[in-house]
């Protein structure tokens, strides 16, 4: 038990969390008050650091940018490499697991050991790798590094233990896959060619063993040359020099002729009884011109001949379309007998593999699906209907349908909620998917009793949202709203004003959600928020638009026309709503010049009755209009209470609050009116605006690469999230432009960023003070959102310089001082977080009332009072009156988060309204009233007395706060060289802690309310910005972030969740027993080849060819040999896996024992002839003469 004993007279004493004697730490102003008695707060903290420990749990999307496929035909499991080096292994839903190799280098080729648990991957690091899929946590047992040549194609047959590798100089080795050892037999270019040749054949691009005899090993040379090598006797069968270069082969399961695919479009088949020329050669896509030419084609990238039971073969190959066709997008072609299909991808063809049913290539194929990688989607096609239709793809591989812009995560949803939401979305499905079962159905999955309802909610550059079903470390998606249906669609006009309009000016920032009123809240990138209900009816609806002209710049000198015309000045201390209420506004994109367009909101709403889906249903839209020829500045914080009827948002100029039960804005203020006469900064008086100057070029930066040069130009800040490279040098080069300006999760990061309104960097000051260029009318209508948010402070010019410097080096490091005590320049203050909830707006309150908490990027926390009517009618038709209190609370940095604690250390949730569905049919007066459940703060703290506890978190440090004597009981500061990019206050362990993710990768938890470190982990030492502004907290110790652009990342902080996982991941291999391979028949056997006495042991081991040369390829031992993964199993897998191994090792002893005892008769009978010479020699000799 732990005491903190506080005096409750507006007074801190010091606290372990560092020193709180700072006058920082109180009130700024606020009426004295009478020094009550002291109080005693009794507080038990359960967490402690053996809480805590930090890992990855699973990783949802498609794999970014893929390179390799491979199927396991028994196991029905299936593996994706990337060009990170990341590979992952999908089976039945719910069987998902990522393994990362260490050295990052790309994927080149993936096999798996059909059957065995086994997988083995070559990198672009010339590396061969064996991983353990016995194991829920693939494992990497063996590696083999090649020295002095290059991987380019690897092949391991059915039921082998040899490893076919083959390299750029056209060299093929053979790897031991038990001991991943080099065999000393080497298949060297120049033996497999003729000497007469005089030319190199190019790389190995193909390595297959022959249907018919597995003693035969067909090799593929890039430059069109072709060998048939006899591994027994060490010589070629057979050499095909053809003109064109080869790009595959793929064998007739007879083994008697095989086909292959040229770079000229061509298709040429092969028959084994004249390999002088081809049997025939085909261009499928190749047509003949007029001219009697057939028209030149595209490589074909990769053919699959597969044969069938009951129909004729199939042809399956990729590319060889026309030149002539310009613009055509990449295909999937399938020849059945005399048809021709040819499926239209809406991506680049990575990767195809046809499934089969049987793993032999020696009998009739079979197939029923071909599995093909594009490179930002997975199909498989159903190859058993006429109509080739594709599966439904049970993965979530459509994250990144549309670039994703923000991520919310929601642990403990109300149990309802998913199912809801998953029977409306249902209904919007496509359809004309195949009927079969999904075909990758490997491994085993059971739902884990560690399992609540979760919710991930993410954003997207088209103005949509989805709801994803994260509950049980898996992912489906529910629902999805289209968020651009309120609006009409933006009209392109002509001359330099179609170039303002944005190709995505829907895309989301940021979005609220309260799972239990359903109330739900997008901003958008446009500067402008829609309000949606939840309804499970349809309606006819008319979306009501409110417009706010949030353009207020305390620096300026107002003339009284001006004033007049800006109904966003309010006084200080006003009470009264001041609603600025348009509707039907003209679009900036409707053909409005830029003269005009001021009062004018980047969009426009729709403005007759819609009919309207059941799901989340839009009622109020508010936009920010463009004021002075600039367009407004994007809204960096919001928050909507259910229970109140409110929402408030804010940005670089001020703040806004809208009653959407009534639809009108209660207050639009600066930020400095906000303070009054409580304002702690002496902040210098402007003198009249002069002529802007356009800036427009500095506020052009883009980061994406998805968008053409042309379009880069009017990028916004969500491109940082969806681009298709990593290259951070981009990032770090506009960054070094203005060092202190980073806009994280809408809010500004720094309180050292530069203005907004400016979006210029700052200029040392001349002898007339600081002076201020402005862009002019002619900038795009939206900027990046990394200043969307922020302020202007001059700072001397080494230290910028310094900064600058900085940043080049760590796109997240700054170097500033902390202190903001001498803000007197060009501030411009921005509204970075905001919290509705029950609490004391002055020192002098004795119960607490509706408040809203201001959290500003110059580390200020403002309390604004509201009196909201109790009845129902009242609260409908009475307005609601709200105002500043001048209570004032300071924090160093922006600040981030604010939570409220009872005084017995638990999390306070916001006052909320039970759902209602306002379109209900039945008893409509019943569905009119509104049930409200508010948690006061002494609701449950009759022991305690009134008050609560406040956690403010900043970019700097942590503070908490006791309301209502607003005494600083606890400080921390949490880093120094770094800053603060997310912090939540999260349930963890029956408990409550501040979890907070720092720019230099770090994770932190503090302990709360005493702010003790528990947790500070560097996990992601070279985050990059994507990550930064997609990572998000939830409750039960977890998070997530955008790993890639088209990835889900989660991650536990939870040392309970970690001891529980294994029970939660799926098993990715299960025991099956091998199919048995069909009974050819004699005469098949005896004219067919003799290919089950090929002994690959007696050809390839250490006894018969020597060991490998040890320059060549440096053997890298794993965690545990062959002997570590099959005891790995465990339980039933475990035990049937044990007694397999049993009777191989019994079957390899009893083997041993044979060659013992063959070794024992010939020893004997050696020595029973040397006996009887002797006998013979000693027959006739006496005794001495011996």
């Amino acid at each position: 038990m732990k005491k903190f004993r506080k005096v409750l007279d507006g007074l801190t004493t010091s606290s372990p969390g560092g020193s709180i004697g700072s006058p920082s730490g109180g009130s700024a102003a606020g009426t004295p008050t009478a020094t009550p008695t002291p109080k005693e707060i009794e507080i038990q903290e359960t967490l402690v650091s053996e809480n805590f420990q930090l890992c990855k749990t699973v990783r949802h999307g498609f794999p970014y940018q893929p390179t390799a496929l491979a199927f396991d035909p028994v196991q029905k499991i299936l593996a994706i490499g990337s060009r990170t080096g990341g590979v992952r292994i999908l089976g039945r839903p719910g069987v998902d697991c990522y393994c990362q190799h260490e050295s990052g280098a790309a994927v080149l080729q993936l096999q798996f050991l059909i059957n065995e648990g086994a997988l083995v991957t070559a990198c672009a690091d010339d590396t061969l790798h064996l991983w353990n899929l016995r194991q829920r946590r693939p494992a990497v047992l063996h590696s083999l590094k090649f020295n002095r040549e290059r991987i380019t194609f690897c092949h391991l047959p059915f039921q082998s233990k040899w490893l076919y590798v083959g390299t750029e100089r056209g060299n093929t080795h053979i790897v031991n896959i038990e001991s991943f050892i080099l065999s000393g037999y080497v298949i060297m270019w120049n033996k497999a060619i003729e000497l007469s040749t005089k030319t190199h054949p190019g790389p190995v691009v193909h390595l297959s063993d022959s249907p018919k005899d597995e003693g035969k090993l067909l090799i593929g040379f890039e430059s069109g040359t072709i060998v048939q090598w006899d591994l027994r006797l060490k010589k070629a069968d057979f050499r095909i020099y053809y003109d064109e270069a080869i790009h595959s082969v793929s064998w007739h399961h007879e083994g008697k002729q095989f086909m292959c695919s040229h770079s000229d479009g061509s298709l040429s088949i092969w028959n084994l009884r004249n390999t002088t020329k081809p049997f025939q050669v085909t261009f499928p896509h190749g047509k003949i011109q007029k001219d009697g030419r057939k028209e030149s084609c595209k490589p074909i990238l990769k053919v699959e001949y597969k044969t069938s039971r009951n129909s004729e073969p199939f042809v399956i190959f990729s590319g060889g379309l026309s030149y002539d066709k310009a613009g055509r997008r990449p295909t999937l072609t399938i020849m059945h007998g005399k048809a021709i299909t040819v499926l239209e991808m809406d991506y680049p063809i990575v990767e195809f593999m046809a499934l089969c049913e049987t793993p032999y290539n020696n009998e009739v194929q079979e197939p029923y699906a071909v599995v093909v990688l594009l490179e930002k989607d997975l199909i498989v096609v159903d190859l058993t209907q006429s109509n080739f239709p594709v599966f439904e793809n049970p993965y979530p591989m459509d994250i990144h349908e549309s670039p994703v812009t923000c991520t919310a995560y929601f642990a403990d949803c109300p149990p309802d909620i998913i199912p809801i939401l998953y029977s409306i979305g249902v209904k919007h499905k496509k359809t004309g998917y195949s009927q079969k079962e999904w075909p990758v159905g490997g491994g085993t999955w059971t739902l884990g009793s560690h399992t609540y309802p979760e919710i991930i909610i993410t954003g997207h550059a088209d103005g949509s949202i989805k709801f994803w079903d994260a509950s049980a470390i898996t992912l489906q998606m529910l629902y999805k709203l289209k968020t651009s249906k309120a609006f009409l669609k933006p009209k392109p006009s002509e001359g330099r004003a179609a170039d303002l309009v944005e190709d995505d000016p829907f895309a989301i920032q940021m979005v609220s959600w309260c799972p239990q009123s359903r109330i739900f809240c997008v901003v958008g990138i446009s500067a402008h928020i829609i309000l949606y209900r939840f309804s499970k009816y349809e309606a006819n609806t008319q979306i009501v638009s409110l417009e706010v002209r949030l353009r207020c710049e305390a620096e300026d000198v107002i003339s009284p026309s001006e004033n007049e015309n800006n109904p966003c000045f309010t006084e200080s201390g006003s009470h009264s709503p001041q609603p600025h209420h348009h509707q039907h506004a003209a679009s900036p994109g409707s053909g409005t010049t830029e003269g005009n367009k001021d009062s004018n909101p980047c969009l426009k709403v729709k403005d007759r009755m819609v009919r309207v889906p059941p799901g989340y249903q839009a009622e109020l839209v508010i936009q920010l209009l463009w004021a002075d020829g600039e367009p407004p500045q994007q809204i960096t914080s919001l928050d909507v209470n259910s229970a109140y009827g409110l929402l408030a948002f804010g940005n670089c100029n001020g703040l806004a609050v809208v009653d959407y039960l009534q639809k009108t804005i209660l207050l639009c203020m600066s930020t400095l009116d906000l303070y009054g006469a409580a304002d702690p900064y002496q902040r210098l008086t402007r003198s009249p605006r002069r002529n802007r100057q356009s800036t427009s070029e500095f506020c052009m930066r883009g980061l994406s690469n998805l968008y053409s040069d042309s379009k880069k130009r009017i990028r916004t800040s969500y491109q940082s999230l969806t681009e298709l490279s990593d290259n951070q040098q981009s990032i770090d080069t506009d960054r070094s432009k203005s060092p202190t300006s980073d806009h994280v999760n809408g809010h500004c990061t720094s309180p050292t960023s530069q203005s907004c309104s400016t979006g210029k960097p700052r200029v040392p000051m001349g002898p007339e003070g600081p002076r201020l260029t402005r862009r002019g009318p002619g900038r795009p209508p939206f900027r990046k959102a990394q200043s969307a948010a922020c302020m202007e402070i001059s700072l001397p010019v080494s230290h910028t310089e310094a900064a600058a410097t900085e940043s080049r080096e760590n796109s997240f490091s700054r170097s500033r001082s902390s202190s903001v005590s001498s803000i007197d320049r060009d501030t411009k203050e921005a509204v970075t977080t905001l919290q509705f909830g029950e609490s004391y707006a002055r020192k002098s309150d004795t119960l607490p009332t509706p408040c809203l908490w201001v959290g500003t990027s110059l580390g200020m926390v403002l309390l604004i009072p509201m009196s909201i009517p109790t009845d129902h009618e009242e609260r409908m038709e009475e307005p609601v009156t709200i105002g500043p209190s001048g209570t004032v609370l300071m924090l160093k940095g922006s600040v981030l988060r604010i939570s409220f604690l009872d005084c017995m250390g638990a999390l306070i949730q916001s006052p909320y309204e039970v759902w209602r569905d306002l379109n209900a049919h039945e008893d409509p007066d019943r569905m009119r009233r509104r049930k409200l459940v508010h948690i006061s703060p002494s609701s449950s703290q009759h022991t305690c007395g009134e008050g609560h506890l406040a956690v403010v978190c900043s970019e700097k440090q942590a503070k908490v706060f006791l309301m209502p004597s607003q005494s600083c009981l606890f400080v921390h500061n949490i880093t120094e060289s770094s800053f603060v990019l997310r912090a939540d206050v999260v349930s963890v362990c029956n408990s409550v802690c501040l979890a907070c993710f720092c720019a230099n990768g770090h994770v932190m938890t503090l302990s709360l309310p005493s702010l003790r470190p528990l947790l500070d982990v560097n996990y992601l030492p070279l985050a990059d910005m994507r990550i930064a502004r997609t990572f998000c907290f939830t409750h039960g110790g977890q998070a997530l972030y955008l790993s890639s652009p088209t990835e889900i990342q989660r991650i536990t902080y939870s040392q309970e969740m970690c001891d529980n996982l294994q029970e939660m991941l799926g098993e990715l291999f299960t025991p099956i027993e091998t199919p048995e391979a069909q009974n050819r028949g004699f005469l098949k056997g005896f004219f067919g080849g003799n290919s089950h006495n090929f002994d690959r042991e007696e050809l390839f081991g250490e006894a018969a060819a020597g060991k490998g040369s040890r320059s060549l390829a440096q053997h890298i031992p794993g965690q545990a040999g062959m002997e570590g993964m099959k005891v790995a199993a465990c339980g039933v897998v475990g035990d049937l896996a044990r007694a397999r191994i049993a009777l191989d090792e019994r079957g390899q002893r009893l083997g041993e024992l044979e060659e013992r005892t063959a070794l024992m008769m010939t020893s004997a009978e050696t020595f029973s002839k040397h006996a009887h010479e002797v006998m013979l020699k000693c027959k006739d000799k006496k005794w001495y003469q011996l």
